[in-house]
């Protein structure tokens, strides 16, 4: 390629994802005191109008750290020493789960669902009755494998976690947060935590935690000792003083003031609308091309898709996608390392990104000496975007 062109890069993993050009902008507004007036009405004003992206009545809180923080905030604030808890692993952000689970010393009860694959409600009511009448603190799901591709089906396990458990349910949105509808108090939810750098468009540096009543019960009961990860602390400081217990990344909440601004203006349901269709068009040409994908499309996740090809190397088209194209996607994690990999496509992506991702795809396919099937992605995808606007 012409080293003209050497500047065009194009991001399609899973997180970080593209930053818009409204929310640069916003982060580089001047710097204002994160003790001032401006600052609690900024703060404010975006922990409200987030909450209709995680369906809760209570302002979201907003902390400077990462996503895996706000896993970690989600077990220390709920999970105390010896309590029981069970972990939903469908993949490698379940497994991660399960491993913070246990290293705060919950005795972890792990449903291990083949990667690929969704946990369905069937699976999850059997194994809580596999446990004969354990006290379950805490029932802890993915909503988004991110490592597979895989949407699990948050609204029915957390009816059967109601119907047959005392447990909390807490959920990890991390990379669907943004792009997919959920309602906490009809999906039975209790908390529920993500971060900054998948759906929202926002740089890495920012988790997000919500709350049901029950969930904020859970949170100020909880006997284990946490400092910055303290969730109490942020709800009473946020409730007092509309500010942070500790330092915020002001920058970043100006950008999350920008992408509030973005989500109003496409309006909520059409962002959804935006997701479904992105991964209808990618899932369509990727099927026309013959490349196997990893999920059925009953699981397929609407933020990231994994292809699972046969016959060429996976890290190898990864490695020409970015050499060839400057397009950037992911490879597998854990038991799927060298097997897959995965485009994302969440936050502030377009069909036509789609469309790009898939015509570099036929063109390095037929590099590797496929037949070359030079548009037939890319018609397959306008043929679903036709059908749909």
């Amino acid at each position: 390629m012409s080293s003209l062109f050497l500047d065009q890069t194009y991001l399609f993993t899973p997180g970080p994802t593209p930053i818009p050009n409204q929310v640069n902008a916003a982060m580089a507004r001047p710097m204002i005191g994160h003790r001032s007036p401006d600052f609690s009405v900024l703060i404010e004003d975006v922990a409200t109008r987030l909450q209709p992206v995680f369906g809760t009545k209570h302002p979201v809180m907003i902390l400077t750290s990462s996503g895996t923080s706000a896993l970690e905030a989600a077990v220390v604030n709920t999970v105390h020493e010896g309590d029981h808890a069970i972990v939903i692993v469908a993949g490698s952000f379940g497994d991660r789960l399960a491993s913070i689970a246990e290293n705060y010393g919950a005795t972890v009860h792990r449903l291990n669902i083949e990667w690929g694959k969704s946990c369905s409600p069937e699976q999850l009511e059997n194994f809580i009755d596999s446990l004969n009448g354990t006290p379950i603190k805490a029932v802890f799901g993915t909503f988004n494998e991110t490592s597979t591709g895989v949407l699990n089906p948050i609204h029915a396990l957390g009816q059967v976690i109601k119907k047959r458990t005392d447990a909390l349910f807490i959920v990890d949105g991390v990379s669907c947060i943004g792009a997919v509808p959920v309602d906490m108090e009809e999906d039975k939810i209790d908390i529920l935590v993500t971060s900054s750098q998948k759906a929202l468009m926002l740089p890495p540096g920012l988790a997000f935690a919500a709350f049901s009543d029950r969930g904020l019960k859970a949170i100020r009961e909880c006997p284990e000792k946490r400092f910055y990860l303290d969730l109490k602390r942020y709800v009473d400081t946020y409730e007092k003083q509309k500010s942070t217990p500790f330092t915020p990344a002001v920058s970043l909440i100006q950008g999350a003031q920008a992408v509030c601004d973005m989500i109003e203006e496409e309006g909520w349901e059409n962002v959804i609308k935006r997701h479904l269709l992105l991964r209808d068009m990618l899932r369509a040409g990727i099927h026309e091309l013959g490349l196997p994908l990893l999920t059925t499309d009953e699981d397929a996740s609407p933020t990231v898709t994994a292809v699972q090809p046969e016959g060429i190397s996976a890290p190898e088209i990864q490695k020409a996608l970015k050499k060839d194209f400057s397009i950037t996607i992911a490879g597998g994690q854990k038991d799927l390392k060298g097997k897959i990999f995965r485009i994302g496509h969440m936050g502030y992506c377009t069909p036509f990104d789609i469309l790009k991702v898939l015509s570099a795809l036929e063109l390095t396919l037929a590099k590797f000496g496929q037949a070359p099937r030079f548009g037939a992605a890319v018609k397959k995808a306008e043929e679903v975007y036709a059908q749909h606007v």
